[in-house]
């Protein structure tokens, strides 16, 4: 099974599916049609709409988006996982292996994509196998991409499509093989704009100081508001207990003057909420832009805020059956049950839950080396994963 596993793996890792802007789609969605089609499923390719790939990103629409379905009998579960991978950063940085090189060391199969989320992929089609191998025809299975980006143009459009059949999904993201997330945070991203007056810097009493206005606001947001976050707390279990507190993080991104001797009369910062499922975003809107606005009151400033990015957090009851089954399954392979935890980041299984399909996540890993150089997974999860999906179809014969 593991060298199956780091065959199919390797061939996955080797179509560099890099997003953006969306290379070699088509090519990776040929590829596991052929691999589903083998198997005896039924298969659909779809493509997402024009449209909604340049809503979600203006200058990949010249790159089409595919979602993969494949299915046979009657699914009681739907298996999804993203195939694009994030950019592999420059070459010198890696020291295993190039990027979309895999290479097999130790039980670890290394490229980028591995983790992040190929060797989930690797997983659903492992079991998809084993399973047709057994006779069970309960499933059916998504590949999307754009997860990176958003994942609107992805698994997004597929939940809204009316395309999926079964109750319950599962997605192979890699949560780690002794954890089940049933759920994850939200959030929203603002842009704080301050406008002053721009004048030269040997006469900054004729202008007015865009950054001062924002260094204002920014000691208000960090003495103020952020401590109030602390008297919140989700009822929900964390892998790390730190995020069961909502966050916000100042200043990931910063826009202002463009020389030293120049008065800045404009600049700007943004603000990453990241909200525990007990809350609201449009109450989290309405939260951080009154606080924004009696923060910059009294100041000359013009001051304008605005929301750039938003997200809902997204969780299922840690006693939900299909929670339950998974457990069961995941049990029964590994000799021991998984935690049952809420993902610190935000995954694709809003969309899912958002259409009345309740979600769980459950993959390979380890997580910690998502995105970075010298990405890779272990190979005996990948195989673990696998097999509890399989335990899974057979409890819900």
């Amino acid at each position: 099974m593991e060298n199956k596993a780091v065959e199919l793996l390797s061939q996955m890792i080797r179509i560099p599916t890099v997003n953006p802007p969306g290379e070699r789609y088509r090519d990776f969605v040929d590829f596991a049609e052929k691999y589903f089609r083998g198997l005896g499923m039924d298969v659909e390719i779809v493509e997402v709409p024009k449209s909604v790939v340049a809503k979600a990103c203006p200058d990949c629409v010249d790159h089409p988006r595919y979602i993969l379905l494949a299915r046979i009998g009657e699914p009681k579960v739907h298996f999804n996982g993203h195939y694009d991978v994030v950019p592999p950063g420059p070459e010198s940085a890696w020291n295993v292996t190039k990027p979309f090189e895999p290479r097999y060391v130790n039980g670890r199969l290394y490229g980028r994509g591995a983790v992040d989320m190929k060797g989930g992929l690797t997983a659903i089609a492992l079991a998809a196998e084993m399973a047709v191998k057994e006779g069970l025809k309960n499933f059916e299975i998504s590949f999307v991409p754009d997860e990176e980006i958003g994942g609107e143009s992805g698994a997004g459009y597929l939940a809204g499509s009316g395309k999926i059949k079964a109750p319950w999904a599962v997605i192979a993201e890699g949560s780690g093989v002794d954890n089940i997330w049933i759920g994850h945070r939200g959030l929203v991203w603002f842009l704080v704009e301050v406008y002053g007056k721009q004048v030269h810097g040997s006469t900054p009493w004729l202008g007015l100081n865009a950054f001062e206005g924002a260094v204002r606001i920014a000691n208000k947001i960090i003495d103020e508001y952020i401590p109030s976050l602390s008297s919140r707390r989700s009822k929900y279990e964390f892998e790390d207990p730190r995020g069961a507190v909502p966050t916000l993080t100042i200043g990931g991104e910063v826009r202002g003057s463009v020389k030293a001797n120049v008065v800045p009369g404009y600049f700007a910062f943004t603000l990453d909420r990241r909200l525990i499922p007990e809350e609201d975003v449009e109450e989290v809107k309405r939260e951080v832009e009154e606080f924004i606005r009696r923060a910059a009151a009294g100041l000359e400033h013009r001051v304008e805020v605005r929301v750039i990015n938003e997200s809902e957090a997204a969780v299922i009851p840690p006693d939900h059956p299909l929670v339950k089954a998974l457990e069961n399954s995941v049990a029964k392979i590994r000799g021991k049950p998984p935690r049952k935890t809420v993902c610190i980041g935000g995954l694709d299984a809003r969309f899912f839950v958002r259409r009345g399909i309740p979600t769980v996540t459950y993959g390979p890993g380890p997580e910690i080396t998502a995105h970075a150089p010298d990405e890779y997974v272990e190979i005996s999860q990948v195989v673990d994963v696998a097999r509890s999906y399989v335990e899974l179809l057979r409890s819900l014969r």
